[in-house]
Parts: structure tokens; C-alpha cells; sequence
């Protein structure tokens, strides 16, 4: 990524978390002015003008620090209750992470997405919870058969009691032991993936405006 694209990006950060969270811009103004207001304080007090780069590098790097923390819970709020957000954040988590979003699902937008790490194999279900807590038995069933000796993990995404609640899910997944080396991830991958290569059909009665239409099976008569 370039340096004016990683500009960019930043500014569309800040803007989303500007918008998002009331407190970010008074905590930006803060970071600012607190870091510049010692600086001149202590160029005034020993004379030394190199401390107003450094006072510039201390103000840069308050900034980002509440960037950083502010979009992070401001993107977590956003992203509560909305289906696939467990998957979307396990794609952008640091490390080998293979998801696999919506292995399984039904028509109103319950789902399981698989996801394999050094941990083992994690289930993280979004919808329902009676529904999901079914496909996530289903999917169990289905996984049991492929990954041998490989821990299995399951989670129910939402906030009610024993459930684990999206903005926790990071730390939830750092928190896991390391079970697997690179080695069992990629061997477990490619078995997993070979299980998969055939997508499942929703589960559940399919919405009037997604069935097709009454001649879509015909066979055509040759004439």
C-alpha cells in the first residue's frame, strides 16, 4: 500500500469513528493540545528548540493511539447484530486464520462460518440461537468425521447469557491454546476444504421471491 493510500485510509477511519463516536473528536483535540503544551513548555524552560520534533512525534503518536482505540470499539458497535460480522472480523484478524464464512445456513440468515487455527476448528454461529445452536449440532456431526484429533470449539454470537458477544471475540480467540502447528492447520485445511467443496443448501422453507419460477425444470422438446 502506498504512502497516499495509507492517507487515505487513516481519513476514512477517522471520518467513520467521527461520525460513530461523540467523544473522539474531543479526545483527538486533547491529544493534541495536551503533547503541544508541554513541548512549549519545556522549549521555554531550557531554550532547547530540538524538543519541537520530538513534542510533533509525541502529538502524531497520541493521535493514533486514539484513533485506533476509539475505531476499534466504534466499528464493534456497529457491527454488533449484523449477520456475518463474526467472519468478516475473524478474515481481518493478525494471524493464520482460514474462515471459511456461512458453511452453514438456513433462509433466514442463520449461520455457522468454520474457522481453523493453531487452536483447532471453531464454530461461531449468527442468527437465532435455537436455530443455531442446530446447525451448529448438524455442522458438528459433519466436522467429527474429518478433523481427527483436533480440539472443536463452538460459540454463539449475540449478548444474551452464555453467549460471546462480538466485541470479545478477538481477545476470546487469542485467549485459546495453541494446539495445532502450521503443519496439522494445512493438513486439517485441505481435509476440511475437500468436505466443503460441495455447498450445502440453506436450511428452511425458501422465500417466495428466491424460489424459480414453475417451468424453470421443464425439459424443452426438441422440435
Amino acid at each position: 500500500m502506498s504512502f497516499r493510500e495509507r492517507l487515505k485510509q487513516i481519513g476514512q477511519v477517522f471520518a467513520f469513528t467521527a461520525k460513530q463516536d461523540k467523544w473522539f473528536v474531543p479526545l483527538v483535540i486533547g491529544a493534541i493540545a495536551i503533547p503541544l503544551a508541554i513541548t512549549v513548555v519545556v522549549v521555554l524552560l531550557t531554550g532547547g528548540y530540538l524538543w519541537i520534533p520530538v513534542g510533533i512525534l509525541f502529538t502524531l503518536l497520541a493521535v493514533l493511539i486514539v484513533l485506533n482505540l476509539r475505531s476499534n470499539t466504534a466499528m464493534m458497535n456497529v457491527a454488533e447484530g449484523q449477520p456475518g460480522a463474526a467472519a468478516s472480523l475473524m478474515e481481518n484478524m493478525r494471524g493464520d486464520w482460514r474462515v471459511r464464512p456461512a458453511a452453514s445456513s438456513t433462509t433466514q440468515f442463520d449461520m455457522v462460518h468454520v474457522v481453523i487455527g493453531k487452536p483447532g476448528v471453531i464454530l461461531l454461529g449468527e442468527g437465532d440461537p435455537q436455530r443455531v445452536r442446530s446447525l451448529l449440532s448438524q455442522e458438528k456431526k459433519r466436522l467429527v468425521k474429518v478433523i481427527g484429533n483436533a480440539p472443536l470449539y463452538d460459540y454463539v454470537i449475540g449478548t444474551d447469557e452464555g453467549q460471546l458477544p462480538v466485541r470479545k471475540l478477538r481477545s476470546t480467540m487469542l485467549k485459546l491454546p495453541r494446539n495445532l502447528t502450521g503443519k496439522d492447520v494445512n493438513s486439517l485445511d485441505k481435509r476440511l476444504g475437500a468436505l466443503m467443496s460441495r455447498p450445502q443448501m440453506p436450511k428452511g422453507a425458501i422465500p417466495k421471491n428466491m424460489r424459480p419460477s414453475k417451468g424453470a425444470f421443464r425439459q424443452q422438446r426438441p422440435r
